[in-house]
């Protein structure tokens, strides 16, 4: 689905995940800028329509740094993409330690307070964007040992569904989306320590998909698309399952 050109800001650039937005977004004709603490990843998307920061998004005066040279380079900013996650390995709750928890709440939560208030600025201005945020099917199809990286995702989902009520005046858009087990580096740290890897990928999470195969980075790419279009001008608060039937 062709994308009229748009300025799109793309946290957690330098994951499989972002990696795989921005090169679906820069296809589109698009300007695209990457967020992450390690972009050496993204040295093959090189593209005069990219530009890359490497950034700690939970630094907010450096994060309201980017986004301003952001608009004044180009004079507005359509939409943010907030693909920034980590993981959590499977683990009881009593193991859980307060460090763990609100590192997942840091990376997973806090990171979209910051990104989206210094963005929605820039977007008032224009009455119009669109903010898409990558949550996880588990916040609705929960797994055990995975408390708080649930948490943080069920928080991702409720402060988008918050936000598109309160913006909807200005005419700017906010969705979430619900991957399934994606076919990433990040499925691995959700492994319990000491348990195979790939078995568990095997014979958890592929089997876990009615639709028989993990979820592919393009998968998510081509939703994220479609929510920034003007295809889904009349879509806003809604949360899209991209996950092969794993939330039924």
């Amino acid at each position: 689905m062709a994308i009229e050109q748009q300025v799109v800001i793309v946290t957690g650039a330098g994951g499989g995940m972002g990696q795989a937005i921005l090169k679906y977004l820069l296809e589109q004709g698009n300007i695209v800028v990457g967020l992450d603490l390690s972009v050496t990843s993204l040295a093959s998307l090189y593209s005069d329509a990219l530009q890359i920061y490497n950034v700690n998004v939970l630094d907010e005066d450096k994060v309201n740094d980017v986004f301003r040279n952001v608009y004044d380079k180009y004079g507005r900013i359509d939409g943010l993409v907030n693909a920034l996650g980590i993981a959590q390995a499977a683990t009881p709750i009593e193991d859980v330690s307060i460090d763990e928890w609100n590192r997942l709440m840091d990376v997973n939560v806090k990171s979209l307070f910051i990104t989206t208030k210094a963005v929605v600025p820039y977007m008032k201005v224009r009455k119009k964007g669109a903010i898409v945020t990558i949550a996880s099917i588990s916040a609705v199809r929960p797994r055990p040992g995975l408390q708080a990286y649930i948490a943080s995702k069920g928080a991702a989902e409720s402060f988008s569904r918050g936000l598109a009520i309160e913006l909807a005046p200005h005419q700017i858009r906010v969705n979430t989306i619900h991957p399934g087990p994606s076919d990433t580096q990040m499925l691995s740290q959700f492994t319990a320590a000491g348990a195979n890897v790939e078995q568990t990928k095997q014979d958890v999470f592929v089997q876990s998909v009615p639709l028989g195969r993990l979820v592919d980075p393009t998968d998510i790419a081509g939703a994220v698309g479609y929510l920034l279009s003007d295809a889904a001008s009349m879509v806003t608060g809604t949360t899209l399952h991209v996950d092969g039937g794993r939330g039924l």
